[in-house]
């Protein structure tokens, strides 16, 4: 598999996985969750057999299956679920520490968690890759090694064992012949890190790589002109936007709405989609995706660069004006350089100033990258788990936030009663587009090139996810 970025051995350690989906591809290979994505389910029980939520919504029970093991043969215990929940710190830990009271131990193979208050959100928190908080970590080994030591040789009780990283080149996995679900039909991955798009395709050309992810739109167009090859666009809960991490300072220019306005109207998202994404990424009009539970469905803004000068010229540009640099997310350069193009011809004007991915995703934790970046997310979850991350003002990366939106939010998240909740949510959408708060793109459907040798390749067998089922994949002749 060649990979489109850097493997960092933070992906082998789920405790601090952000809200993205691309470290999930690595850490579901190693590890299992009580409950995850499973084929054909948003969220099915994984090591746990079985879950049940009290009449009152205060409580959550979970059931182990029998005569689980970790990769070194430890068995996996309700001690572990209590103390991997505890030592989580990724994306919605605040959320889930605000939230849960307790977890309880009631046997070696149940475990049961307290809330303070119903929370209706905590199974799609915990049991979908909105965050990592339910994936099941050794506590002995753990404690053995340490964070450092367990990054550098992971343990899990994935469909695959950790083999060997040559850090900035490749991970060797080997098949787990334990694995409580089946045993994988590819008994070897290796993992590549591939930065450049060119070279994963000539990878999978001359059959160095069987797959190759996120494919650009001339990367990915080079692959539909080899009919030995085939290209696959995913169906993930994904995103694509326009970050605007000043507008909270009234010294800068995107402070003022009629500014980050006009960049919604300058850019031509399908024109993007296009030489980008060969056109099967749907435009985007709400950074929450139109597949996700309680999402707004709403039209993009139209493409009118006229417009865009009009409202520069009233918010005091008729100029335009210098705006520094534009981020791109790594992976995405066609569609950085096509909005930097398009921001241009209205008066903003931008330079890229690309990144490596691993530095982009620290900085835009920490909230160091400025001006505009073009950033995306593609974790599954539901409205709920998307506004808390990057809308709700406490948010692991919000740069700001509204105290009507920040009210609403939690309203939503106390509401048992759907409707009310979907209303909440829908408000909280309209606001963001009514503040022009962002600058949607699209609807992110990564494009992954597959080889000659692969059988079933299960990208899209798991709902919402980019990565494919691991222990479903089959090579021809398996």
């Amino acid at each position: 598999m060649a990979w489109p970025v850097t493997i960092a051995p933070t992906w082998f350690d789920p405790s601090t996985a952000p809200p993205q989906i691309t470290p999930f591809g690595m850490l579901y290979a190693l590890h299992d969750a009580l409950v995850r994505p499973l084929p054909g389910q948003k969220m099915g029980n994984s090591l746990a057999e079985s879950w049940t939520e009290s009449p009152d919504g205060l409580t959550y029970a979970f059931k182990l299956r029998r005569d689980l093991k970790f990769h070194n043969g430890d068995p996996v215990t309700a001690e572990d679920v209590k103390f991997s929940f505890e030592r989580y710190k990724g994306a919605g830990a605040r959320e889930l520490t605000a939230r849960v009271r307790q977890v309880e131990i009631v046997d070696a193979l149940t475990v049961r968690f307290h809330l303070k208050e119903p929370w209706p959100d905590f199974m799609t928190f915990y049991g979908t890759t909105a965050t990592a908080a339910g994936i099941v970590v050794p506590k002995k080994y753990l404690i053995q090694v340490g964070d450092d030591g367990f990054r550098k040789q992971p343990i899990g009780a994935g469909p695959y064992k950790f083999v060997s990283h040559t850090p900035g080149v490749e991970v060797v996995l080997e098949a787990n012949a334990g694995y409580w679900r089946r045993v994988p039909n590819v008994k070897r991955l290796i993992m590549k890190s591939v930065p450049e798009g060119t070279t994963r395709v000539a990878m999978l050309k001359k059959g160095e790589a069987d797959m190759a992810f996120l494919l650009d739109g001339p990367d990915a167009e080079n692959v539909t002109h080899d009919l030995r090859l085939a290209l696959v666009a995913t169906r993930h809960a994904s995103a694509m936007w326009i970050e605007f991490a000043d507008q909270w300072d009234p010294k800068s220019p995107w402070h003022d709405k009629r500014v980050r306005l006009a960049v919604n109207y300058a850019v031509d998202r399908k024109a993007i989609s296009e030489a980008a994404c060969l056109g099967y990424c749907p435009t985007a009009g709400v950074i929450v995706p139109p597949v996700m539970d309680y999402a707004l469905q709403v039209e993009p803004p139209r493409y009118d660069p006229q417009k865009a000068k009009q409202l520069l010229a009233e918010a005091g540009y008729p100029k335009g004006f210098d705006a520094g640099d534009l981020t791109p997310i790594p992976g995405f350069s066609t569609a950085g350089e096509a909005v930097v193009n398009y921001l241009n011809a209205v008066g903003i004007r931008v330079k890229v100033r690309p990144m490596e991915r691993a530095a982009f995703y620290a900085a835009w934790q920490e909230k160091k990258l400025r001006g505009l970046f073009l950033t995306a997310a593609g974790n599954s979850g539901n409205a709920a788990t998307r506004v808390e991350a990057f809308i709700y003002s406490k948010g692991s990366y919000a740069y700001g936030g509204y105290p009507d939106i920040d009210e609403l939010f939690q309203q939503q998240s106390r509401e048992r009663d759907p409707a009310k909740r979907e209303a909440s949510l829908h408000r909280i959408q309209q606001l963001t587009i009514d503040r022009a708060m962002f600058a949607p793109i699209w609807n992110t459907r990564v494009l992954i090139g597959i080889g000659p040798r692969v059988a079933d390749h299960t990208i899209n067998l798991v709902p919402l996810s980019i990565f494919p089922s691991y222990e479903d994949m089959r090579l021809k002749g398996q």
